[in-house]
């Protein structure tokens, strides 16, 4: 345990709610039923793997009710009619309006409030079907029967589904993993007292990393060391909780900036901002509330989704383009000497470095590993294979690894060499936003693209055009926009003038 956190553990500090805490709530905010244990949290991917569980259990137990009817109780000429009161009970299952918050953590693993939530769509979906036998003329009598029959196969297929996630959900090892992760920075009280309460009441929810501050005897490191440990692990959110006597706004303002590159979601607390800043979005986080000051861009379902259409995609284009990718090999290495591949190390996300693989297109004895000098028009380095593939942008192609690999996905800002350089200057130094381009997985193509911004980084407007470009991408994101750029590539880049 850090030193800051057996700080804490010794701490005797009050643990009263902080002027940032319960009493700041706005009206109608959910807060505690008992206590600090009583909040929750929404995890966006926990969430939607139960909508999809509870969608295929139903599926499973309407398969299974059909089944049985059709044995024991109905004739086949009514089969028909059977069948259409299960579709229609199962759409009204899925489409009836679902009280979401209940799937919080860790709301989802208390039986009170799952029965509140499977309840109302499973009663309307056996009214639904009950409904449509007697629009078919079914006599009353076996239309309940067959309506009962529909929820007990329902609601024991829900019972079997959520017993096993109550389960899997509170193991040691996925409880750890829906914790968020929390950083805070502070060295005052104010930093002391949130920490404290975040360590000793809502370990179940919550796993402090740390406080960090430039100042201060009592933290576990300064704010560098805070946006490096982000690098190498992963933080959900970086809370900003200063005295008014270490700053104001403005101070704010200048650790949000320091923390541009951090893939997390940063807070601050509402007493530091002016009210200038009354429209910025305040969020519940456990017993406190809090102004939003930046959110990653891309959700845990964002995330867990795009990956899933890379996997897909990477591999079908793979199978596709197997042939081409060994005609290109064999020219390769028929026109000059040296290996297929060239791996080069690229600055990718949430700035860690990877090997990137393309084919090789300049003479093993010219190879810039470092990219100090970019490729130019007419480059001698060149090989006369190396300028077609280049010019069709085929050289790009064995980066399907890497996004099998998990280092790249298909669409995203391009990765760039270590010692790349743009007016004299590396590139995170010639404009301090090019870092935020790392919060998302780099891309084999990508907006700036297919906008005409590749080739050559000359001048730092060529820079700032890219860098302007990707961001644009990052707060846009969408699969559709991906497929979008997957297809504008296809039409404009492999034929590009600006591909060299």
């Amino acid at each position: 345990m850090s030193e800051a956190l057996r700080h804490l553990k010794n701490d005797e500090t009050d643990l009263s709610p902080l002027s940032v805490g319960i009493d700041s709530i706005p009206r109608g905010v959910h807060t505690a039923r008992s206590g600090d244990d009583g909040f929750a949290y929404r995890h966006p991917v926990l969430t939607q793997v139960v909508v999809v569980s509870d969608a295929m259990s139903v599926c499973l137990a309407i398969m299974a009710c059909i089944a049985w009817q059709r044995i024991h109780d109905t004739p086949d000429e009514l089969s028909g009619a059977l069948l259409l009161a299960n579709i229609m009970a199962a759409g009204a299952f899925f489409l009836f309006p679902r009280n979401v918050p209940l799937l919080d953590v860790p709301d989802l693993t208390r039986i009170s409030y799952q029965i509140r939530y499977l309840l109302p769509p499973v009663v309307f979906g056996g009214v639904i079907f009950c409904t449509v036998l007697v629009m078919l003329s079914w006599p009353p009598g076996v239309t309940l029967r067959m309506g009962a029959e529909w929820l007990v196969f329902v609601v024991i297929a829900l019972l079997i589904e959520r017993c096993v996630g109550t389960y899997i959900v509170q193991t040691h090892a996925v409880t750890r993993r829906l914790a968020r992760k929390v950083a805070i920075i502070g060295s005052g009280a104010e930093a002391t007292q949130m920490a404290s309460r975040i360590n000793a009441r809502l370990q179940r929810i919550f796993r402090l990393v740390g406080i960090f501050d430039d100042q201060g005897s009592h933290v576990d490191g300064t704010i560098e060391k805070l946006v490096l440990h982000a690098r190498e692990d992963h933080i959900d959110a970086v809370i900003i909780c200063l005295s008014p006597a270490e700053g104001g706004q403005q101070q704010v303002m200048d650790i949000l900036w320091r923390l541009r590159g951090v893939l997390a979601d940063v807070y601050v607390v509402p007493s530091l901002m002016t009210e200038d800043c009354h429209g910025w979005p305040v969020e519940r986080f456990g017993p406190f509330s809090l102004t939003v000051l930046q959110r990653r861009p891309l959700s845990e379902w964002d995330t867990l989704e795009k990956r899933a259409f890379d996997l897909t995609a990477s591999m079908l284009l793979l199978v596709a383009l197997a042939p081409v990718l060994g005609l290109v090999a064999l020219a390769i290495k028929l026109d000059s000497r040296g290996p297929v591949l060239f791996c080069q190390p690229r600055q990718g996300f949430n700035n860690r470095y990877f090997n990137v693989f393309k084919f090789r297109s300049m003479y093993t004895d010219m190879a810039d590993m470092d990219a100090a000098r970019q490729t130019s028009r007419a480059d001698p380095r060149v090989t006369r294979v190396g300028k077609w593939i280049r010019r069709l942008s085929i050289d790009e192609l064995p980066q399907l690894f890497n996004v099998l690999r998990g280092e790249m996905s298909l669409v995203g800002p391009r990765p760039h060499a270590p010692q790349t350089r743009a007016g004299g200057q590396l590139l995170h130094e010639a404009m301090e936003e090019y870092v935020a381009r790392h919060r998302v997985q780099p891309g084999i193509t990508g907006w700036a693209q297919i906008n005409g911004s590749r080739g050559e980084l000359v001048t730092r407007d060529d820079l700032r055009r890219r860098v302007v470009l990707d961001l644009e991408y990052i707060r846009a994101w969408s699969i559709w926009l991906d497929i979008k750029i997957i297809f504008l590539t296809i039409k404009r880049e492999i034929f590009s003038r600006n591909a060299f």
